[in-house]
């Protein structure tokens, strides 16, 4: 078997439409019809919302609080948009952050060195791309929300930084059942990383 995977040579917000295009081919040619896409500030969500109409699209955003208490990074012109659209969002903490990175934060105090598995995970997945840890962290929050299904493949996008660059078939796993995630095919990734 032979497979194509698109290489992007920039870390570029310009890989957006690209990704989509690349991922929404490869979805209707295996009859995959549900895409997971993460988002910061809603600027990718608003683009998915017009590339994947008519597809299962769900939105996956930072938690509030990501950078600083009580705020959300989504800007709520986006936010309308996707309402009007009925697209539903996951707004959580990340499945490999969360108390992990509370624990580090501690830690560095105490003992520079300390690591918690969700940082094993999550850079251990960066040594492929951002993006590529991005895609299987929303798969499992998608899961854990109930918006997947676990026996299913879907498409799930990420990026590095500013739009999406990463697209992947994987079968999703809960938060707690993460290495059963199954990545089936890399569409495409950024080549510098």
């Amino acid at each position: 078997m032979e497979k194509k995977i698109n290489y992007f040579e920039a870390l570029t917000r310009e890989n957006t439409a690209k990704t989509f295009e690349l991922a929404l081919e490869r979805g209707n040619e295996l009859g995959i019809n549900t895409y997971v896409v993460a988002t910061t500030t809603g600027w990718t969500a608003v683009e998915a919302s017009k590339a994947f109409e008519g597809k299962n699209l769900i939105i996956v955003s930072h938690c509030y609080g990501s950078r600083e208490a009580d705020q959300w990074l989504f800007k709520d012109e986006n936010l309308k948009i996707i309402k009007e659209k009925n697209i539903p969002i996951v707004t959580a903490a990340h499945a490999f952050g969360g108390i992990t990175r509370s624990m580090n934060q501690m830690a560095i105090q105490a003992a520079p060195t300390a690591y918690v598995i969700g940082d094993i995970v999550a850079n251990t997945l960066r040594m492929f791309g951002q993006g590529t840890k991005v895609v299987v962290e929303i798969a499992c929050m998608a899961a854990d929300a109930g918006l997947v299904r676990c026996d299913t493949d879907i498409i799930s996008i990420g990026g590095t930084g500013g739009g999406a660059d990463t697209a992947v078939i994987l079968k999703p796993a809960n938060s707690h059942r993460l290495f059963q995630t199954r990545v089936r095919e890399i569409i495409c990734k950024p080549v510098k990383i």
